[in-house]
């Protein structure tokens, strides 16, 4: 931003904060003062969304919810603005008590890369007029229409929408635009496999669903140890990192999913694997209805039955029965593609 723009909106800030606390009105009435700030914002907000700063990166705040899992992982981003410049501005709004200051709305990988550069000084930015529910959700949409975050990041960037009290599972799984049991069910993967695990081994591009949920449960239900796999994710990082040093060139496998595969190996060895059941060997449970028993289960070497107790509900699954079995293989290929 050049000293006479910067000066100017420091004016309208100014002039839009200023007259201090002021008689209250009587019901109904609008003050001078109160048209004339209202005016004012209206013309800052203007001028905001027709120009493109260029702000001092310092005078950005950004103390929003992580969406990434590595977001200092910037050096290739950084040479490439080095290179050619910061093409795609960042977005801000202006800090709602500190002059000359901003909260970043998205762009921090943008942000940390020219932060860290010692050739590129200034910021290009768009200064948007948003709440911070607004932030929120122009931040989560960025991202979305990028695709580009990892399974696991959307699953703990989930986990953490719902803990802070941003939404419950379903006003999250509107926002991150996918059902509410996928989001149930990414929130679970996390908590099993742990925050602190998760962060160890990183983003992992390309480990789906299937995989986390195999590592989570395994780790879970054995009770094992997420100390000592958080050291092996650590070691696997630095090891990756030397070999870049040494090698004097990126690596050819993100380091993340180096991790992921150490500790699922790992976790694998641990966990003794359950004796199979014989193919010939037949097995039942007992199926209950609304609280009571009303059927069984069966399982044999040619397949399984369902047998249910003669009652209307029987009735109606027997007329059904081809849509209900429909039904269940579209939700299992679902499952099976994630």
């Amino acid at each position: 931003m050049t000293s006479g723009k910067k000066k100017r909106m420091s004016m309208l800030d100014n002039l839009a904060a200023a007259g201090g606390p002021a008689p209250a009105p009587q019901a109904g009435a609008v003050t001078p003062m109160m048209t004339s700030n209202r005016a004012l914002r209206s013309a800052r907000d203007a001028v905001d969304s027709h120009n493109v700063w260029e702000l001092d990166p310092a005078s950005i705040v950004d103390d929003r919810m992580a969406d990434r899992l590595d977001p200092a992982d910037v050096h290739d981003l950084r040479a490439a603005i080095e290179a050619n410049g910061q093409t795609v501005p960042i977005l801000v709004r202006r800090h709602p008590s500190e002059t000359d200051r901003y909260l970043l709305v998205y762009g921090r990988r943008r942000l940390e890369a020219i932060r860290q550069s010692d050739k590129v000084v200034k910021v290009r930015a768009l200064v948007a007029n948003l709440d911070d529910d607004s932030a929120l959700r122009a931040q989560i949409s960025e991202n979305m229409a990028r695709r580009d975050l990892s399974f696991i990041e959307k699953a703990i960037f989930a986990q953490e929408l719902v803990s802070s009290g941003f939404g419950n599972q379903s006003q999250v799984a509107e926002i991150l635009t996918v059902t509410k049991s996928s989001v149930s069910m990414a929130i679970a993967i996390a908590d099993m496999v742990g925050t602190d695990l998760i962060r160890a081994i990183g983003a992992a591009h390309g480990i789906g669903r299937p995989r986390w949920e195999a590592m989570g449960r395994a780790i879970a239900d054995n009770d094992l140890d997420r100390g000592s796999l958080i050291r092996l994710a650590e070691e696997t990082h630095g090891k990756a990192d030397v070999a870049m040093v040494i090698d004097a060139a990126p690596a050819t496998d993100d380091p993340s999913v180096q991790a992921f595969e150490a500790v699922s190996k790992v976790v694998t060895r641990l966990v003794k694997p359950a004796k199979a059941p014989s193919p010939s060997a037949a097995s039942s449970q007992p199926l209950r209805i609304g609280g009571k028993r009303g059927g069984t289960l069966k399982r044999t070497a040619k397949g399984i039955s369902i047998e249910l107790q003669n009652s209307k509900f029987a009735d109606w699954v027997e007329s059904e029965a081809d849509d209900l079995i429909e039904e269940l293989h579209e939700r299992w290929k679902q499952r099976s593609e994630d």
